[in-house]
């Protein structure tokens, strides 16, 4: 069994395509910490595939800084060069589970109504976890690593 649960914010807006055959394919992009002490910490970049229209009502509530939860199948990683020369490894996840992220909140109105359809998820809102503050996350394009 392959089963992976990250949590994170989104680096940008979900990006919707669809394949020649007509199926809809989503892609989340999501940044998590990972930490290895007080002073180590590194965020670790996922590429989150969702297959068909299962999640388009709460997708709609995601932007980029979002808090989101997914579960999923890992895939393999790959390993890739970045900007600077450097090898880097790129994490992909197919996610068949979705949850609006306890662990804090973005500002906006447009997460106000997300937050209400899923009270039960967010009724923990006010404890960040992982050490991460309230509020909304920003990333720019340049920190995004695919």
């Amino acid at each position: 069994m392959n089963q992976t649960t990250i949590a994170g914010h989104l680096g940008a807006d979900p990006e919707v395509r669809f394949t020649s055959s007509g199926q809809k394919v989503t892609t989340l992009r999501v940044a998590t910490r990972s930490r290895k002490g007080a002073k180590d910490e590194a965020t670790i970049w996922w590429r989150v595939t969702i297959w068909g229209e299962q999640f388009d009502k709460m997708i709609a509530y995601f932007k980029k800084g979002s808090p989101i939860i997914a579960i999923g199948e890992m895939n393999k990683p790959e390993i890739f060069t970045d900007r600077e020369g450097r090898p880097q490894v790129s994490l992909s996840l197919t996610a068949f589970n979705l949850y609006f992220s306890p662990f804090g909140r973005p500002e906006g109105s447009a997460q106000e109504g997300a937050q209400e359809s899923a009270a039960n998820v967010t009724a923990n809102a006010e404890q960040p976890a992982f050490g991460q503050a309230k509020g909304a996350v920003s990333f720019s394009e340049d920190e995004i690593p695919f």
